[in-house]
């Protein structure tokens, strides 16, 4: 996907949390890329897929790694 974009900025200006930046590499077309900056504000909205005028890109919240439950920790009082 990142050879079709032609920098256009559309992904990165309509962004509403501001998840991606252009990139300061290159594609093979010459132009900047935008890469994401801040995965954990994506809220999967896609927007920046409906505005790519060359769908070169496209939004999907990737689900955080699901956290073990610690066990309860019980504390012991002994009364003398």
């Amino acid at each position: 996907m990142v050879e079709r974009c032609k920098a256009c900025g559309f992904c990165v200006e309509f962004c509403p949390t501001k998840v991606l930046a252009l990139s300061s590499a290159f594609n093979s077309k010459g132009y900047h890329p935008p890469h994401v900056v801040a995965p954990e504000k994506c809220s999967g909205c896609d927007l920046c897929g409906m505005y790519c005028p060359d769908f070169a890109i496209y939004g999907q919240r990737v689900p955080e790694p699901k956290k073990v439950a610690e066990p309860a920790r019980v504390e012991a009082r002994h009364e003398s």
